[in-house]
Order: C-alpha cells, then structure tokens, then sequence
C-alpha cells in the first residue's frame, strides 16, 4: 500500500495468519484426531495433510491483532501492522486482504524458512468451528522487523499477548514498546487468551506494571494474570498498575478504567449470536478508535461494544458492514 500517513492512530504488531475456512463432516474431523471444536497446533506437515483432504475453501487474513486492525480501519481511524509472513500464496493473500481492508503493512516476507501461518477452520454441519493452527512463518518476527519511525507515527502501539512465546517476538516485543515510549506515546497490551497468560503470568505482571499503558484482558484473563479467585480480586490488583484497563465480559458487557474508577458499561443487544471468534478484538478496536480521537472511556468501551455485536452475528473475524456507519448515531452523541 502505498503513500505516507502524517500521523497513525493505531499500529498493531501481532502474528500474522491466513484464515482457511472449509466444511468438514464429523468423520473427517474426528478420523484425523481432532478435537471437535476445540483449536490445536499443528506442524507443517500435518497442515499440508489436512488442508489436502478438505473441500472447497475460503482463504482470508487473520489473527487476533490483524482483525483489531481491520476492524479499527472499518471505523476510519489510520492504521498499520507489522507481521511476518512468507514469500508465497497464503502470503500474498494476507497481504492483499489486510491492504484491502484499509491497513497499511509494509513487512518484507521473508523468502526462506517456514511457510506462511494458516489456521484451518472446519465448519460442521452443526456450524461449530474446528480449528487446526500451524503458526510457521509468524513467529520468525524479530527487532529488525519493527520500524522505528513508523511505531513513532502511531498515537497507541498495539502488542499481541501471543507474541510473546518466542525469544525473538520478545525482542520485537520490547523494541516496540522502547519506541512508542521513546516518541511520548501509548502501548496497548492484549492478553489474547488464558493459557498465554498462564505461560508468562510473572512477565506479563512485569510488563504491565513498567511498559504497558493500556491493557485489554477479559474476565478470566485478568484473573489469571493475578491468580485471582474472582474478577473483583483481580481488578483490586490491577487497579493503579497501569493508566488504563478495559475488561470484557461477553454478555455483561465490559469495565474500564483509569485509575481507581471503573465504569460498567452494557453489551449491545445482538439478535442472535452466530460465531464468538474475534469478537475481543474488535472490541479493542472500538476502543482504540475512541481513545484515539479523544472520546471519554465509557464512550471508548460502547464503541468496542457496537464493533463486537457486528462481529458475532455472522461467521467470520472481519466487519462486514461499515463500523463508522454503524456506530454513526454513538459518536454523534459521544462528540
């Protein structure tokens, strides 16, 4: 993509995938050994295997941090990724569907190592999602990958919890938040789900206590990150460790804070929930876009709460109607 942006409001770095969707019946699912809907991590050679014997697919960009940045564009706020993937097809086709989308990505592929990361999704006829992950190339991100002046454009810089499982991401990682920091700006942290929490707990405690101005976690997230038998627990903990902290809580909807005050703010009422995936993300959206053009917090978390209702109506981890639109009466009575 190209041209230049004067100044970024959002720039995410997190692991770059390519979402492969395809129908499964229970037999093929079960005959390979997986879980039916649950997610596993997969090698290369298991993913070529299982990609051969689907049918027809659909292949789109993904990943968790990917999407919040979709989905923050879809509000029109100017964005940027950083990801790694590889010189091939499903490279291509993260690069074209995230550019598409509004988000400027500028990442060299790399031309050697692993393939392209891909998650396989097969739906069943009972319309549950059965997720294969190889993470392959995404997590080859290292410090050369970050640029400097481009976090230093960005008003918030976005980190993705998952990162974190590799030395190199790490370097990225801490190189990013030095640069954001450096420049007198922001860095968002996402948990990104209670297993990566419970790999890291001490270093995340420590991040979010010294780098991390902006934490977005969800109920159980933000327990397991203080070991915390409830939420209030674990909000008493967190409270004062960093500027602000956004909890979602599905149906509840979510609390936010900045300081020592949180603000229950409600979910949006949904007709019918359809698919639940990405739905955190484009709440983190919401929020940013909010934060980001000077929006009050409760304001900020009824946006990620407009952004999640769309997501959750249909199948799918991207917006697919306008969120500015969609969210049109709500920032004209937020401005």
């Amino acid at each position: 993509m190209g041209g230049v942006i004067a100044e970024l409001d959002i720039l995410g770095i997190g692991n770059a995938i390519v979402d492969v969707l395809s129908h499964a019946d229970d037999a093929f699912i079960l005959g390979h050994g997986l879980p039916k809907g649950g997610m596993t991590l997969i090698d290369a050679g298991r993913a070529d295997v299982l990609y051969a014997g689907t049918g027809p697919s659909v292949e789109m960009s993904g990943g968790s941090c990917a999407n919040t940045m979709a989905a923050a564009a879809s509000f029109g706020a100017a964005v940027a990724y950083i990801g790694k993937v590889r010189d091939d097809v499903l490279g291509d086709i993260f690069a074209h569907d995230i550019r598409a989308a509004g988000v400027l990505f500028e990442t060299a592929p790399t031309a050697e190592g692993p393939a392209t990361a891909r998650c396989l999704v097969m739906v069943s006829p009972d319309g549950q999602r059965t997720m294969s992950t190889y993470l392959g190339a995404c997590v080859e991100l290292g410090p050369e990958d970050i640029d400097g002046s481009l976090v230093a454009r960005a008003k918030v810089t976005y980190l993705e919890g998952y990162l974190w499982d590799r030395p190199r991401a790490k370097q990225a990682f801490r190189a990013a938040m030095a640069a954001a920091h450096e420049a007198g700006r922001k860095v968002a942290l996402t948990l990104s789900d209670t297993f990566c929490v419970e790999r890291h707990c001490d270093e995340f405690r420590a991040l979010v206590n010294d780098h991390v101005d902006i934490l977005f976690a969800n109920e159980d997230e933000i327990r397991a990150l203080y070991e915390a038998e409830t939420l209030g627990e674990a909000l008493a903990q967190v409270r004062g460790r960093c500027e602000i902290v956004a909890v979602t809580r599905s149906e509840k909807g979510s609390l936010v804070s900045r300081g020592s005050v949180f603000h229950e703010v409600p979910a949006e009422p949904v007709e019918t929930v359809v698919d639940t995936t990405g739905a955190g993300d484009s709440y983190a959206a919401g929020f940013l876009y909010g934060l980001t053009h000077g929006l009050d917090l409760p304001a900020c978390a009824r946006l990620g709460s407009i952004a999640a209702a769309e997501i959750i109506s249909h199948v799918g981890s991207r917006p697919q109607v306008s969120l500015a639109e969609l969210a049109g009466p709500a920032l004209t009575a937020a401005g």
